[in-house]
C-alpha cells in the first residue's frame, strides 16, 4: 500500500478517512469536499454525534469516549475490515495549563492528545492532522506542541515544521478565525504542504445578505425550520452555499433537500429596550449592555464561540448582533460565516447549534488543508455520482437521554467539572483559549 503512493502516475479514487472528536462535522465536510470518503467518526457528546449522523449518512458515527476504544474496535464498527486509511484528523481538546517544570503530556488534562496519537498508530494512518486553538502556540504552551512532535517522531512520522496557524479569513470564510494545525505523515512519504492563504475577503454580507428575516416568520418562534421562504438576491459565495452555483473544487456528495426551505433559524426573542440598543449600536462596534459586536456588513464576522458545556456551567457565547435587524444571528447564519451549505442542518436548539457550529472547522478551511493531503498522495480528486438524502429529522430535535438510547452511547457521563485551583491556572486558561 505504501509504495503505491510513489507512483508518479496520479490516481482517481476517493482515498479513506477518519475523524476523531467530530463534533457535527465542520472538518468531516471539509475533507468530504477534498475529495475524502470519510468512512468513520468518533464523537463522545450523543448530540452532536446524532447532528453528524443526519448530515452524513455514509460515514460511521461512533459515540465513544476516545480514551475508552481502540482502532480495532473503529474498525469494526465502521466495517472497515484491513483497508487502508490514509489519513485520520481531528481536535483533540485540551486544558493544558500549570505546564511549568513537568511534562506537559503527562498532564491527565491532556490525555486526550495522547489519545489522538495512539488512534492514529491503531488504525495505521498513512497521514494526520491535528487541529486544535492558536494559544497552544504561546509561551510555556508550546511546550505541549513539541512533545506531541516528539511522540509522533517516536511512533514514525514526521511533522511538517514549522507548524502554522491559518486564519479562515484567508480561505473564503467571513470570519476572523484562527486554528492552529500540525499535518505529518508515516516516514517516507511525501509531506503534505500548508495551503496558500488567498487575498480576496468574503464580507459579512455576502454571506447572510439573502437570508430572509427570521423575524418575519412567527413559525420560528418554537420550530427552527419554515417553507417556503423567498431568498433574496445571492452573491456568488451564498449562491454555493444555497446550492445554486456549481463548485469546482468541491467533491463532496451532493445531498437531497430543499432549497426553499430555511433551516436553522429559530428566533430569539428580545426586549424592546434590547432592540433600541442595538439598533443604535453603529457597525463594528461593541454594545455597551450586552457586550454584543454589531456585524459589519462589509467587514468580517469575529470568531464565533460555543460557549461553556454542562460541566462549566452551560452558559452561551455572546452571539453577534446581525447588521440590519435589531436581534442577534440566527444559527443559520452563523453557519453562513461558518461556510457550511444550506443543506447542513444542526440541532433544533439554539444552544446545542450554536455549540456545534463555535467548536467546529469551517469546512472551507478544512477543505484547503485536507487538498494538500490529496495532493501528497498523488491523487487527483473526482465527483462522486452518488446523492446522498439526509437522515432522519429527529436526529435533530434529540434530548441527551434519546440520543444516548439511539447511538447505544450506555456509558456516556457528562462531563465533570474541572477545578480550578490555583491563579496560575486560571491565567493559562486564558491564555490557551484567547
Amino acid at each position: 500500500m505504501i509504495s503505491s503512493l510513489h507512483n508518479t502516475r496520479k490516481s482517481s479514487r476517493r482515498p479513506k478517512a477518519v475523524d476523531l472528536f467530530a463534533g457535527a462535522g465542520g472538518l468531516t465536510l471539509g475533507f468530504e469536499q477534498a475529495g475524502f470518503d470519510v468512512v468513520a467518526s468518533l464523537e463522545i457528546d450523543p448530540i452532536h454525534c446524532a447532528v453528524h449522523e443526519f448530515n452524513f449518512p455514509n460515514c460511521k458515527a461512533i459515540c465513544a469516549d476516545a480514551s475508552k476504544i481502540t482502532g480495532l474496535a473503529i474498525r469494526e464498527k465502521a466495517g472497515l475490515g484491513s483497508s487502508q486509511i490514509d489519513v485520520v484528523f481531528g481536535g483533540a481538546p485540551c486544558q493544558g495549563f500549570s505546564l511549568i517544570g513537568k511534562r506537559a503530556l503527562d498532564d491527565p488534562r491532556n490525555g486526550l492528545l495522547l489519545e489522538f496519537l495512539r488512534l492514529v498508530v491503531e488504525l495505521d494512518a498513512n497521514y494526520f492532522v491535528f487541529e486544535n486553538v492558536k494559544g497552544l502556540t504561546v509561551g510555556d504552551h508550546r511546550k505541549l506542541l513539541q512533545e506531541l512532535i516528539d511522540a509522533f517522531d517516536g511512533a514514525g512520522y514526521d511533522v511538517v515544521l514549522p507548524y502554522k496557524v491559518l486564519n479562515a479569513a484567508d480561505f473564503g470564510v467571513p470570519q476572523d478565525r484562527r486554528r492552529l494545525f500540525l499535518m505529518g505523515a508515516k516516514k517516507g512519504l511525501r509531506l503534505p504542504q500548508y495551503p496558500e492563504a488567498s487575498e480576496d475577503r468574503t464580507t459579512v454580507w455576502d454571506a447572510i445578505g439573502d437570508l430572509p428575516n427570521a423575524d418575519d416568520y412567527p413559525e420560528l418562534i418554537d420550530n427552527d425550520a419554515v417553507f417556503p421562504v423567498r431568498f433574496g438576491k445571492a452573491s456568488r459565495y451564498a449562491g454555493i452555499l444555497r446550492g445554486q452555483i456549481q463548485d469546482s473544487g468541491d467533491f463532496s456528495h451532493p445531498r437531497k433537500w430543499s432549497t426553499r426551505r430555511l433551516t436553522s433559524s429559530m428566533r430569539t426573542v428580545h426586549t424592546h429596550l434590547s432592540q433600541s440598543r442595538f439598533e443604535a449600536t453603529a457597525h463594528g462596534k461593541v454594545e455597551v449592555v450586552s457586550r454584543f459586536l454589531k456585524l459589519h456588513p462589509e467587514g468580517l464576522c469575529n470568531t464565533l464561540r460555543a460557549g461553556t458545556g454542562s460541566d462549566r456551567g452551560a452558559f452561551t457565547s455572546p452571539r453577534p448582533i446581525h447588521p440590519y435587524h435589531p436581534r442577534v444571528i440566527t444559527v443559520r447564519e452563523a453557519a453562513r460565516l461558518h461556510s457550511y451549505p444550506d443543506w447542513f442542518r444542526l440541532h433544533s436548539t439554539k444552544w446545542h447549534g450554536f455549540r456545534e457550529i463555535g467548536n467546529s472547522v469551517p469546512p472551507l478551511l478544512g477543505r484547503a488543508v485536507a487538498a494538500e493531503v490529496i495532493s501528497a498522495l498523488n491523487i487527483s480528486p473526482r465527483h462522486p455520482e452518488r446523492v446522498l438524502e439526509l437522515g432522519d429529522e429527529k436526529l435533530l430535535t434529540m434530548k441527551m437521554n434519546d440520543a444516548v438510547e439511539h447511538l447505544g452511547a450506555d456509558d456516556y457521563v457528562p462531563g465533570r467539572r474541572i477545578r480550578i485551583s490555583t491563579e496560575e491556572d486560571r491565567n493559562a486558561i486564558s491564555a490557551i483559549y484567547a
